[in-house]
């Protein structure tokens, strides 16, 4: 018999027919947990892909490839560009559409998704949290982990004080703001008798380059549903005419050196922002920073804060993942969520203090020292070994 609340929806984004990585990633995750649902909850429920577009039947059949059961596509030349309100309505529209979800399963009852996923990236952070805010249910937020368990849970709101079952939760994993804790998030219905309501989809914006995509498979069958979308002519009226893509202001990626500051600059922040950035220099590496640098929590010059702390040098789960040949890591006591942005470099060397410090287990070098000490010594001999580089060049 059919839920009212069934399959697992993955809103997908594309540049010039190709779907972005994290699409893949969030199908590849997708398809691991309902594999296990299904097994679990002796059920068949399915790994939906949504795309919006415009000529893209082709990327719809390798969307089956990447682990898609179905993939209900929305064809018009209006999702040339995306444009949030009107993204929004139709994916609310698709969302709610039990006639959709009968083409590709038993949909008696169907009224919306189970869970649902989008792309914590510029476009996929907002319209995660404008559909679901049309769709009436919550939204966690750059997620990184997921899990589908029975939980037993017991609220002063939620259940009234009462130990009451949550069947089929997915628990939604973030790092907190040190990035050395994580922090669930549940989407529940209230079970409490005076405010009884249900929250369906439960749903999360997912972080770039957390998840694998699995592996591409030909052989794999599936349905493709096409949607003629219903618009409001008033949605219209705001045309796209062109579109520049901004790539980031910070090129990682054609450096084979990073050198990363974190909270250890604090005792001379802008002195040691300058000293890290000197080494960058004599290194012809990119400056990094750890997460709570974007967050801007020392005092330091306009021309500094606005060059170096910033989000797009952000290394880690809520940034950039890098795979520099070399890493060093200047003040940074290694919270998961850092490590899991630069965990994949050839050769890291960290300077910390702390002894202790989670970055020791994950350093080829450990350096024992503040980084005002350590630095200069290091520019030191770099000083010296150049001319030495330059008559070998």
């Amino acid at each position: 018999m059919s839920a009212k609340y069934e399959h697992l929806y993955v809103v997908i984004e594309h540049e010039d027919g190709k779907p972005v990585p994290v699409s893949l990633e969030m199908l590849g995750e997708a398809r691991r947990l309902m594999n296990g649902f299904n097994k679990k909850y002796s059920a068949n429920e399915k790994v939906v892909a949504l795309v919006l577009g415009n000529n893209m039947r082709r990327l719809c059949e390798e969307l089956i490839f990447y682990g898609a059961d179905a993939v209900i596509y929305v064809d018009s030349p209006e999702f040339q560009y995306s444009r949030n309100l009107v993204d929004t309505k139709v994916i609310s529209q698709v969302a709610t559409n039990r006639e959709l979800a009968k083409k590709f399963s038993d949909a008696s009852n169907f009224i919306k998704p189970r869970y649902m996923f989008f792309a914590a990236d510029n476009i996929g952070r907002q319209l995660s949290s404008t559909v679901l805010a049309d769709l009436e249910s919550g939204l966690a937020s750059d997620i990184n982990k997921l899990v589908i368990e029975d939980l037993e849970i017991k609220h002063e709101h939620k259940t009234k004080g009462q130990a009451v079952k949550y069947e089929k939760t997915l628990e939604m994993y973030r790092p907190d703001f040190s990035g050395f804790l994580w922090t669930t998030i549940l989407c529940l219905d209230n079970r409490n008798p005076a405010i009884e309501r249900e929250y369906h989809p439960q749903a999360c914006s997912i972080i770039p380059g957390v998840f694998l995509p699995i592996e591409r498979d030909t052989s794999r069958r599936g349905v493709i549903t096409d949607y003629i979308p219903k618009f409001d002519e008033r949605d219209l009226r705001v045309k796209v005419l062109d579109r520049k893509i901004v790539k980031s202001a910070v090129d990682f990626d054609s450096c084979k050196a990073i050198v990363s500051f974190g909270r250890g600059i604090k005792d001379s922040s802008e002195q040691n922002i300058k000293m890290v950035a000197d080494l960058a220099q004599a290194l012809e590496a990119e400056v990094g920073v750890s997460l709570p640098i974007s967050k801007k929590p020392f005092a330091v010059s306009e021309g500094v804060s606005s060059t170096y702390m910033i989000p797009d040098r952000v290394i880690g789960t809520s940034g950039r993942k890098v795979a520099p040949l070399l890493y060093i890591a200047a003040g940074i006591s290694g919270a998961m969520q850092h490590i899991a942005g630069m965990k994949e470099s050839g050769f890291v060397v960290a300077i910390n203090p702390d002894e202790n410090s989670p970055i020791k287990d994950e350093c080829d070098i450990f350096i024992k020292g503040r980084m005002e000490d350590v630095i200069p010594l290091l520019l030191e001999e770099l000083r010296k070994q150049k001319p030495a580089i330059e008559v070998k060049k």
